[in-house]
């Protein structure tokens, strides 16, 4: 793992990626060749991250249904630590509030 030259960069980006419900994984090289994942487990859910084909790394939480489908979540490297976003507000699609008329010069 490197470090970025500016440590003030680095610390900034950290706290920005605990507090806004960002939470570190594993280390990139956990999951070094398409096809391997690993599992673990995050406030009680299971989230499987891999390695796809594509050699992006991409996470999903596995649905406690029967026969649900794993549902993606947001999935960030930085720094070569993989970081995943179980926030549900992060995850739904917002509609553009339409009504508000704007503000004349």
């Amino acid at each position: 793992m490197t470090v970025p030259p500016d440590d003030r960069v680095f610390r900034r980006e950290m706290a920005t990626a605990y507090r806004s419900g960002w939470h570190f994984i594993d280390l990139v090289t956990a999951i070094p060749h398409r096809g391997d994942s690993l599992m673990v487990t995050l406030f009680g859910e299971p989230v499987i991250v891999a390695r796809e084909e594509d050699e992006d790394v991409r996470a999903y939480r596995c649905l406690r249904r029967p026969r649900g489908a794993p549902q993606p979540v947001r999935c960030a490297i930085r720094y070569g630590m993989i970081f995943v976003n179980l926030d549900q507000r992060d995850h739904q699609l917002v509609e553009p509030d339409t009504t508000a008329t704007p503000r004349s010069a």
